[in-house]
């Protein structure tokens, strides 16, 4: 039985708890002691407790994060209850600030904050020798890379067939964006390339395909980002896929040389843009170049195969519902495959509170602590953007309708504008924003397309056919005959690239205007 457990709860099965193995790596002596338990929020506190007892720990480290913490703490309530004398060492981003009105913070032993990847050790050791001089807050000096030991040999055969597999090459992010937590990690601190290249190399070996970076800005030191994508380029094959975080208005030529080598949907970029507002950037201590963050886009879309995923964010403040929606359609017309429309969280610890008294913000109290109205957008405008932003996902970067939903601003109209429109009436139809089958959505689409903007039936059939074929999809929903299709020739979903299932079908996409 170990002495210690490493656990968390995860959003998703699918997400391997990265921080665990980086602890459980640097466990030194204890190493050996110490056992990973993963769970998912989707499981039941109870269910959880009797694992974890069941190991019969000393110690129990919980991972905590804005979408668990309400599980946690039930689960570390439930511990205390059955077995008093157990350990509870807890830390991550959700409980390394404003620690003092925590109800986790008061349940558990200890509370380590920062980067806990040495610290957990150290408090460990400290523990099993009977200290009792430990503090409950215990603050984690900052450790630089070179001191850790790298995780990567802790994920098992059963992460790499089904799991994501996260790597990162460095940490930090050197701008100051008041609504992120990694304004707060400064400076950037990269791991020796040379070892890090090596363990990456030993994932592909066991068969490794897809590499989700979570560097904040993958592309801010220019011979570290040449040679990790020169890596991958050499070892490129089906199925490869690469995922980095980048700043949108920084890409040289060194750069956009190597990504136009990779094929089709290998490499992914994450590029958080979050707004277009000049003032709004201003007022969160954002800076960028949109005329070089414009030009990378062109070239990304018309020179490589890169699959972009754009962000951009609803609420910030000095954000009106007019300007984002401009934002929003300058972003389609550079032609991302995935707009993310994200809703603004309160993160413990960032300094966006402080336009709260201006703009008259009011949070939720419970995670994820979105914002619910604030002067600009009231409650119901933003219940309206909650709405927009669930029927985008779903319609506009799901791959499912690439071509049918640009039919949505032909003419010459605001996507933005017709988007909202089409959510709005969405909403009426159907009431609800979860829980939605392909094909009803397909019809709805339909039927707006046809009723509310006098569109041919015929056309708007024949491009959600086309949108079915690409998705490999042989089933079609039976609105389709009731309006007079007559069935083309599908294409075999075996014939798709093996990517993520989203990026296989933008694969091929048109240009996105009707």
């Amino acid at each position: 039985m170990p002495q210690i457990v490493l656990a968390t709860l995860n959003a998703k099965y699918i997400h391997a708890a990265f921080g665990l193995r980086y602890l459980h790596a640097n466990m030194g002596e204890l190493r050996e002691a110490t056992a990973i338990m993963e769970f998912d929020i989707n499981q039941r506190p109870l269910e959880i407790v009797e694992r974890i007892m069941a190991a019969r720990p000393e110690i129990i480290g919980l991972g905590v994060y804005i979408w668990n913490v309400v599980q946690t703490t039930e689960v570390i309530a439930l511990l205390k209850r059955l077995q008093p004398e157990l350990k509870v060492v807890i830390g991550g981003p959700e409980v390394s600030y404003e620690t003092e009105d925590q109800e986790i913070v008061r349940l558990a032993d200890y509370v380590i904050t920062g980067e806990a990847d040495l610290e957990f050790g150290l408090v460990c050791r400290r523990i099993l020798e009977g200290d009792v001089a430990i503090p409950k807050i215990i603050p984690a000096p900052l450790p630089q890379p070179v001191a850790l030991k790298l995780p990567y040999d802790a994920y098992t055969t059963d992460d790499i067939t089904n799991r994501v597999i996260y790597v990162e090459a460095s940490r930090g992010c050197p701008f100051t964006c008041e609504f992120c937590l990694s304004s707060l990690d400064i400076p950037v601190r990269a791991f020796p390339l040379t070892e890090f290249l090596e363990a990456m190399n030993q994932l592909i070996q066991r068969g490794v395909k897809q590499f989700k970076f979570v560097d904040r800005t993958f592309n801010l030191h220019l011979p570290t980002s040449s040679a990790i994508l020169q890596f991958f380029l050499d070892r490129t094959r089906p199925g490869l896929f690469v995922h980095f975080e980048m700043v949108p208005d920084r890409l040289p030529d060194q750069l956009r040389t190597l990504l136009a080598k990779f094929p089709p949907g290998a490499v992914q970029l994450e590029v958080g843009i979050q707004t277009f507002d000049e003032t709004t950037s201003k007022n969160i201590s954002r800076r960028q170049n949109y005329e070089k963050l414009g030009d990378n886009f062109r070239f990304l879309r018309e020179h490589t195969g890169i699959h972009i995923h754009a962000d951009l964010i609803v609420g910030l403040p000095g954000e009106s519902l007019e300007s984002f929606g401009r934002g929003f359609d300058r972003l389609v017309a550079l032609r991302p495959q995935e707009i993310q429309v994200g809703i603004l969280k309160r993160l413990r610890g960032t300094p966006i509170i402080r336009h709260d008294q201006e703009y008259e913000v009011v949070w939720s109290p419970m995670p994820p602590y979105e914002i619910l109205s604030n002067r600009l957008l009231d409650f119901p405008t933003m219940q309206r953007m909650r709405r927009f932003a669930r029927y985008w996902d779903l319609v506009g970067n799901s791959g499912n309708f690439v071509e049918t939903v640009v039919r949505l601003w032909s003419d010459d109209r605001s996507p933005f504008e017709s988007f909202l429109r089409f959510a709005d009436w969405l909403h009426a139809r159907i009431n609800r924003t979860n829980q939605i089958a392909l094909a009803t959505l397909a019809e709805a689409l339909f039927d707006f397309l046809v009723k509310e903007t006098d569109q041919s039936p015929v056309g708007v059939l024949s491009a959600l056919e086309r949108d079915f074929e690409r998705c490999g999809r042989k089933e079609r929903p039976a609105f389709f005959e009731r309006n007079g299709y007559k069935p083309g020739t599908p294409i075999s979903a075996s014939s798709k690239r093996k990517l993520p299932r989203r990026q296989t079908r933008h694969g091929g996409e048109p240009a996105q205007t009707p």
